[in-house]
């Protein structure tokens, strides 16, 4: 989709940030990586890509993925481990992707969270709705001393033909990820144009890749050596804007 007329350069595609911060590489906790062998191949995609910082944010979701930091970092210590082994240049971190729901909620509550390097902790929204008392939530993480992400705010289409909510999310110190695939197109036009949209609007804090399989990390490598993505990086400076490593300091 929306490849048509993309040129691809002849040097090897590099990101000009060096943090993925959302991305499914855990193995074995979620629907991303299933073993350590596609955890360490996914890895090595990243490291192609210009990354040397990936932060580990598998789902935390009601009944699907019910995990806690005991199960994450239990699979965080065996692919360290194994990254160790293969001397992989690339330094983890481990944190998850919250769903807003009712496992969320008795987590949250029980204080089990495992957030990201700065107390940062990565929201997913409801793919049905907004969800009642959304702001009210963002606001007291703020107080208990967290710093929300809203994850891939542009996949949410109930935003579409209301986006002052956006503006009023993104001014109560909430950051907004973009999804790379979503710029691309891979989740149809109107996330691609939403995502745009949020640019343009300076709306977008950080991308992430949200790879969940070798197939994304291709599509991501093709689209990073395409001239949109030139075009696109160039017309909104967006090394400068972006903040995936200026937020996430590499040790």
């Amino acid at each position: 989709m929306f490849n048509l007329f993309k040129k691809k350069s002849k040097e090897s595609p590099k990101l000009f940030y060096h943090t993925d911060m959302h991305c499914h590489i855990l193995p074995g906790v979620d629907h991303g990586s299933q073993n350590i062998d596609q955890s360490l191949e996914m890895l090595r995609a990243e490291i192609d890509m210009g990354i040397s910082h990936v932060i580990l944010t598998s789902h935390v979701t009601a009944e699907t993925f019910e995990n806690t930091p005991e199960t994450l970092t239990a699979a965080f210590e065996t692919l360290k481990k194994a990254v160790e082994e293969e001397g992989l240049p690339v330094d983890l971190d481990v944190s998850a992707e919250y769903r807003i729901d009712e496992y969320w909620n008795r987590e949250y509550e029980a204080g089990h969270l495992l957030p990201m390097p700065g107390n940062r902790i990565l929201l997913e929204n409801s793919f049905v709705q907004e969800l009642i008392g959304i702001d009210k939530m963002m606001f007291d993480l703020q107080v208990k001393g967290y710093r929300p992400i809203l994850a891939h705010p542009e996949r949410y289409r109930y935003y579409y033909d209301r986006k002052d909510r956006y503006k009023s999310l993104h001014s109560a110190s909430v950051k907004f990820q973009v999804n790379i695939l979503s710029l691309e197109g891979y989740f149809g036009r109107g996330a691609r144009e939403t995502a745009l949209w949020l640019i343009d609007n300076n709306l977008c804090d950080m991308l992430g890749s949200d790879m969940h399989s070798m197939d994304h990390a291709h599509i991501i490598q093709d689209y990073i050596a395409s001239r949109e993505w030139r075009k696109l990086c160039e017309k909104y400076d967006l090394p400068k804007r972006i903040i995936n490593d200026r937020e996430f300091v590499q040790r």
